[in-house]
Formats: C-alpha cells, sequence, structure tokens
C-alpha cells in the first residue's frame, strides 16, 4: 500500500546532526518518513555536507538539493533591497529548487513541512490541498530586532529592516497555514501575542536531546590537560549570538575567574569561527578549536559548561548536551529560555559578568557541588527531553489518519 506523499523543505541538509538546526530538523525527519514518503528540498552552503547527501537520500522517496554559494548569495540577496522582501528570504531563494517544488506540489498535491520562515515563500504562493505546518522554531523578527538594538551605524537600519519585513513574513505565515509551531513555550507565548487573531495556529513543540548518544557513562579520551580547570562552550561559531556569547566571556568573564583560578582555560568548540572567535584564540587562555568529529570528549572533561548567551532565542541544544552528559552548567537567562531546569538544583544562572565568573569558581572549587548538579542535570533531560515524547505535538496534525 503506497504511503502518503510529504514535502519537506529545509534551509540545509539535515545531516550530520552538528548543530541546532539539523539536529532539530532531522528528527522530525525520521518522525514523519514512519507514515509518508518524503520529497525533501534543502540548500547546502557548507562544502562538507556534500558527502551527506547519501546518507540523507536514504531517507527519502525523493531529495533535490541546491548548492549554495554563501559569498554569492549574500550579494545576490541584496536584491531584496528593491523587491521590498527580507533579505534572509532572498538569500535561501534557488530557482532550481523553486522548479522542484512547484512540480511536487502540482503532480502529487502533497503535505507540506516547512522548517523556517526563510522556506515558507517557495509554497506559500502555490496552491495547496492537503495540511501545511511551518516550524518556525524560534521568533526570527525578535532576534532582527535585538541585533538592531545593538548594532551601529548602516548595520543597524539593515538589522531594522530586516525586522520589519521577517514580522511581516511570519504574520502571513500565521494567516495562512495551518500550524506555526516553536521550540519553548516563550517562544510560542512571543508569538501568539504578535498575531492574536492565529493564536488557535501556534503551538509549542520542544526540542529534545539523544541523551543515549550523550551518555556520561561512555569513556572519551582527554582533548586538552584535564589537570587545570576547564571551561568549555560549544556551537557553530559563525552565529552572532556565539560570537557575542564568547567574545563577552573571554573578555569580561574569564580575566576574573583566572584572578581566582590562574590555570584556568577556556574553550570555543565548533565549525566555523567567525574573524572575531579567531581573534580570541591570540589569548593564551582561550584556544578555537574549529570543527571537531565530536563534542562528547570536550563535555566529558569540562569542569564547566558555560552557556553566557546575551542574545538568545529559542532552545538551545548546547544547554541539553552538556546536561545530558551530566556536567555542571552555567547559563545566563536567554540560555535557560525554554529549558526546564531549576537554577541551583540542576545548573546555575548568571546574567552579570562578576555573578558568572563567580558560578564558574564556585563550581571548579566544590566537585561535590558540580557532581551533584551534573547528575539532576542527567536526570532532567532523560525524564523531560527524549525526543519521541517532545515531536509528539506534531502528530494530531501530521499523522495521516490510516497511520493513526
Amino acid at each position: 500500500m503506497s504511503r502518503p506523499p510529504l514535502l519537506f523543505l529545509t534551509q540545509r541538509l539535515p545531516y550530520p546532526p552538528i548543530k541546532g538546526e539539523k539536529i532539530r530538523t532531522l528528527h522530525i525527519l525520521h518522525r514523519l518518513r514512519q507514515w509518508y514518503d518524503v520529497h525533501l528540498g534543502c540548500l547546502i552552503d557548507d562544502p562538507a555536507d556534500w558527502s551527506h547527501v547519501d546518507a540523507v537520500r536514504r531517507l527519502c522517496r525523493d531529495l533535490y538539493v541546491a548548492p549554495l554559494d554563501r559569498r554569492g548569495a549574500r550579494l545576490t540577496c541584496l536584491r531584496g533591497l528593491l523587491t521590498g522582501e527580507a533579505l534572509s528570504v532572498v538569500f535561501f531563494r534557488d530557482r532550481g529548487l523553486q522548479d522542484w517544488v512547484r512540480r511536487v506540489m502540482a503532480e502529487l498535491r502533497p503535505t507540506v513541512f516547512v522548517n523556517s520562515s526563510n522556506m515558507a515563500p517557495y509554497v506559500l504562493d502555490l496552491p495547496r490541498t492537503g495540511p501545511c505546518l511551518v516550524d518556525l522554531a524560534d521568533v526570527d523578527s525578535e532576534k532582527w530586532r535585538a541585533y538592531a538594538a545593538a548594532a551601529r551605524g548602516p548595520m543597524r537600519l539593515v538589522y531594522r529592516r530586516e525586522w520589519r519585513h521577517v514580522a511581516t513574513l511570519e504574520r502571513r505565515i500565521a494567516t495562512e497555514c495551518d500550524l506555526a509551531s516553536f521550540v519553548s513555550p516563550a517562544e510560542a507565548a512571543l508569538f501568539a501575542r504578535l498575531v492574536p487573531d492565529q493564536a488557535h495556529k501556534v503551538r509549542a513543540i520542544s526540542s529534545g536531546v539523544d541523551f543515549r548518544h550523550f551518555d556520561p557513562a561512555e569513556t572519551h579520551a582527554a582533548p586538552f590537560d584535564p589537570a587545570v580547570p576547564n571551561l568549555v562552550f560549544t556551537g557553530t561559531m559563525d552565529y552572532a549570538p556565539n560570537v557575542d556569547a564568547v567574545t563577552w566571556f573571554a573578555t569580561d568573564v574569564l580575566p576574573l575567574i583566572r584572578a581566582r583560578l590562574p590555570d584556568a582555560q577556556f574553550h570555543v568548540v565548533g565549525a566555523h569561527p567567525a574573524p572575531a572567535v579567531q581573534a580570541l584564540a591570540r589569548r593564551p587562555s582561550v584556544h578555537v578549536t574549529g570543527r571537531v568529529a565530536d563534542v562528547r570528549p570536550y563535555l566529558a572533561h569540562a569542569a564547566v559548561a558555560v552557556a553566557p548567551l546575551r542574545i538568545a532565542r529559542g532552545i538551545q541544544n548546547k544547554v541539553l548536551e552538556a546536561m545530558a552528559m551530566a556536567r555542571p552548567v552555567v547559563v545566563t537567562s536567554g540560555a535557560l529560555e525554554g529549558i526546564d531546569a531549576i537554577p541551583g538544583r540542576d545548573l546555575l544562572l548568571a546574567d552579570a559578568a562578576e555573578a558568572f565568573a563567580a558560578a564558574c569558581c564556585r563550581l571548579v572549587e566544590r566537585p561535590d557541588l558540580a557532581a551533584a548538579l551534573g547528575a539532576a542535570a542527567r536526570a532532567r533531560v532523560v525524564a523531560h527531553y527524549d525526543w519521541a515524547t517532545c515531536l509528539a505535538g506534531f502528530d494530531d496534525l501530521l499523522c495521516p489518519a490510516e497511520a493513526a
């Protein structure tokens, strides 16, 4: 018996699962492919991802991958200044992918799942006969508003423009699609306030963590000297909120820690470090790894995992992964948003530089407290962040009647 078709659109190839957007998208894909023949369309802007195309192809009935040259796309997206579109939408536009989407929609009349507002324009102007769900994950317009508030000069105007145009697109998605999903109740509630007449279509569907993969019982060789206090941050390091986080930590927090713990070392672990991040490596106590094959050794041997995000939206996979590894974690309020964890029991919370440094020092100096927090953190994610349980929130709309 043939299965119904599903059009699945996402910005980037959902593999390997080494960054937040790919991790969530891959787990959603696994859930939906149990019921549907998936026709997946995406773009690739990282040359390393081409080696993983076949792994994704095995999960789909059909796969269309469009190459995206980041430098050329940045120039092309400036056309949005003339067309009145969000620049981030133009950045991810590809004529070949658009033609493929039109054919799939016309010939198969599929159920539609779209990951991110940037991909929604591929389907918004096409006739649709089945349900259409857009997983916005975060309220992106608010991210651009935060960038505008922090920027100076011409970029402030660019970010303000992007904020307005992305907000307009998000409202259109809420109006024309059947469901808009977000990774946390806070993000969903914020969006519902922005589109009160469509609030009934807004839903929080949390991301999870693969706590069987991030297992503290497994043994990993130390990637650095374990005899000194090692503080670890993980993430994609050309992402502006991550760049801001590690820059603030290295310049404002780490010196306070080293005044009390002179041997403390800070490890920035993640692909594509921006120039500002690479510059931090000139400091003798800061180490920038670039892409690593596995973040688990860094987490396993970290004295403290830190998430000092000052610009943050949604749920931070880096925090869930560190918690799953039973590491003591120090977070800012932004990094804690969307995570059901209790400060003081599952992790430590601090927003000011002095308080953040003091929390890190306290965990290094109190191994008993660090171990207790780590154990509570692990128990929390095992109890509340299993992927299957989290993603069941999609089922009432996307599970076909014959599979229910």
